[in-house]
């Protein structure tokens, strides 16, 4: 009698193989929890590097209110803006923002408060086919300008930095939107 098993040894070998080489990557699939956890913990060290960079010169700190964005000022060579408010969030359907608030007058830049509301969307629509970011407004009319990146590929570092780097650029726009927050005097 052959034994227990009648399959050849060579076959046997190759799945024993082959269980050992597959359960290991069983074993390491995260949870969508676990990989945004991950992916947050990538994203402030990228911040940490990026922001520190004398193109980008933005301390980014965890955000109080939602522990999924990290947030940052850029206060220096704007000519436009009061500051430029950066949030840099993680959602749960992977995705990363970058968010920026332009700050004029004191404040953000609302659509209700602004002297020709109507003529800020236009304006902001028309500044969508001049810049890579996109322009629009929150839930509270609050003005801002965006740019999205997808994880489905991975962590785009090199994207995401030329987003830091080109944040700056974005108070050059505030030029065209002022007559329509401070009025017709302003143009």
């Amino acid at each position: 009698m052959k034994g227990r098993f009648s399959l050849p040894a060579s076959i046997l070998l190759f799945g024993v193989a082959a269980t050992v080489t597959w359960a290991p990557s069983v074993a390491v699939a995260q949870t969508p929890e676990a990989e945004r956890n991950a992916t947050r913990e990538q994203l402030r060290s990228f911040l940490a590097t990026a922001g520190a960079r004398k193109d980008v010169n933005i301390e980014f700190r965890q955000s109080d209110k939602n522990p999924w964005n990290f947030v940052g000022v850029a206060k220096d060579n704007l000519a436009n803006s009061d500051m430029l408010e950066v949030v840099v969030g993680l959602s749960d359907n992977r995705t990363l923002a970058v968010i920026v608030y332009p700050h004029y007058h004191g404040g953000y830049i609302n659509l209700g408060k602004a002297a020709d509301g109507r003529g800020l969307a236009n304006k902001l629509l028309n500044l969508n086919d001049h810049n890579f970011f996109y322009w629009g407004a929150d839930d509270s009319g609050d003005v801002f300008t965006c740019y999205n990146f997808t994880l489905e590929s991975g962590f785009p570092d090199q994207s995401l930095l030329v987003a830091m780097t080109s944040i700056r650029a974005q108070d050059q726009f505030i030029a065209a939107l002022k007559p329509y927050i401070d009025g017709p005097a302003a143009k």
